[in-house]
C-alpha cells in the first residue's frame, strides 16, 4: 500500500457517449448509489470514485464522464494517455447513440492505448418496452470490435456494478 494512501492500486476510468445516455447516473449510482432524475448535460469532466476489494487488495477506481459539450477537446491526448478501461454508453432506447458508438470508439483508439480495455454499455434496460437498439445487435457489433458487452440501468442499478467491476477486473 502506498504510504499515507487507504489503497494499493489506483485506476482510472472513463464513461464516454453521447448526451443523454446516462453517463453522469452511471457515475453516480456506482460511486454513490444515487440516482438523479433531474440530471442534466455534463459540462468539462465529472469525476468520482470508489474503492473495491480485489482478493485482499483495496484498488481506488477513479471514474471520469467527459462532458460532450466540446469545450475541453484540445487535451484528449492527455485524458485518454494511460487509462486502462472505458465503459462506451448509448442508450437502448435511442438509436443515434448507438450509430455514434463508432465514433466514440475511434475517439478511445485514435487517443488511447493499444491495450485499453473498452466494454460497450446499453444503458436504460430499465426501458425495455421502449427499445429500439436490439440486445443481439449490440452484442453482435462489441465482439467484432473486440469489446466487451453489457446491459445496464442506472435508475434501478441492474448490471451497474457489474459493469464497473468487470471493465475494473478486466484491467487488473
Amino acid at each position: 500500500m502506498a504510504e499515507g494512501s487507504n489503497y494499493d492500486y489506483l485506476f482510472k476510468v472513463v464513461v464516454i457517449g453521447d448526451s443523454g445516455v446516462g453517463k453522469s447516473n452511471l457515475l453516480s449510482r456506482f460511486t454513490r448509489n444515487e440516482f438523479d432524475l433531474e440530471s442534466k448535460s455534463t459540462i468539462g469532466v465529472e469525476f468520482g470514485t470508489r474503492s473495491i476489494d480485489f482478493d485482499g487488495k483495496i484498488a481506488r477506481a477513479q471514474i471520469w464522464d467527459e462532458g460532450d459539450q466540446g469545450c475541453c477537446r484540445g487535451i484528449t491526448s492527455a485524458y485518454y494517455g494511460g487509462v486502462p478501461g472505458a465503459l462506451l454508453v448509448y442508450d437502448i432506447t435511442k438509436h443515434a447513440t448507438y450509430v455514434n458508438v463508432t465514433r466514440w470508439l475511434k475517439k478511445l483508439r485514435d487517443h488511447g492505448d493499444s491495450d485499453m480495455v473498452i466494454m460497450l454499455v446499453g444503458n436504460k434496460s430499465d426501458l425495455n418496452h421502449l427499445r429500439v437498439v436490439p440486445t443481439d445487435e449490440a452484442k453482435t457489433f462489441a465482439t467484432e470490435d473486440g469489446l466487451l458487452f453489457i446491459e445496464t440501468s442506472a435508475l434501478d442499478a441492474s448490471n451497474v456494478d457489474d459493469a464497473f467491476q468487470t471493465i475494473l477486473t478486466s484491467t487488473f
